[in-house]
């Protein structure tokens, strides 16, 4: 039996932060490795709204490349093999019912979805618990002590400060930097693991990218 963060996501594409903050959040709360959960490429596009999607076997093939190098990483086909997207807790319950002993890992910026946007987060919190991320500027302690719903959770609520070097990539600017070709590969080279650049460039090449 494992203990394993459970870190779901578009991973769209996966980015440094990706990789860096999920094993920074493992070693910090003392768990055995965390299995990357990417979201079924339907829910993405048709309930998040994003204008361009990385296809499922894209985004896992990224994933599983990274994952070749890190051993800490196991990459989950459990949300993208289901026939309709599963739900947070039910993806938890999967992992638990395998014999894992699983918490739930999100950045920060999750935290004002709970409420509203996001099913059975009671459950989640008291049946798995929750390990949360600091994002970009966010001040995670003082969103929970501000927001009434979530101090009822803050008990089950581990907050991880996380290296400010991480905080502020995100797969949206990835998808804006291959949208415009940029041929120096800059923000490409930093902001992605290097073992997905040929991938990357793959794609693009393959079939042009819209942001």
């Amino acid at each position: 039996m494992s203990r394993a963060l459970v870190f779901g996501g578009a991973f769209n594409p996966p980015t440094r932060a990706h990789i860096e903050l999920a094993e920074f959040a493992m070693k910090e709360t003392g768990f055995d490795k965390v299995i990357f959960v990417p979201t079924k490429q339907t829910y993405i596009a048709d309930e998040q709204r994003k204008e361009y999607v990385f296809s499922d076997e894209e985004r896992l093939k990224m994933l599983d490349a990274v994952a070749a190098d890190h051993p800490w990483m196991e990459v989950s086909r459990f949300e993208i093999e289901s026939e309709t997207q599963p739900r947070t807790y039910k993806t938890l319950c999967h992992y638990r019912d395998r014999g894992d002993t699983c918490s739930l890992l999100f950045g920060s910026d999750k935290l004002p979805e709970l409420e509203t946007v996001w099913r059975y987060v009671e459950e989640i919190a008291q049946e798995f618990g929750i390990v949360c991320m600091k994002r970009s500027d966010d001040d995670p302690k003082a969103l929970i002590d501000q927001d009434p719903y979530l101090r009822t959770l803050k008990r089950y609520i581990r907050l991880v400060d996380t290296p400010a070097s991480t905080r502020f990539v995100s797969s949206t600017k990835i998808r804006v930097s291959l949208a415009e070709m940029n041929r120096e590969f800059q923000k490409l080279s930093s902001d992605t693991p290097p073992e997905l650049h040929d991938i990357l460039l793959e794609v693009i090449g393959g079939k042009g990218l819209s942001a």
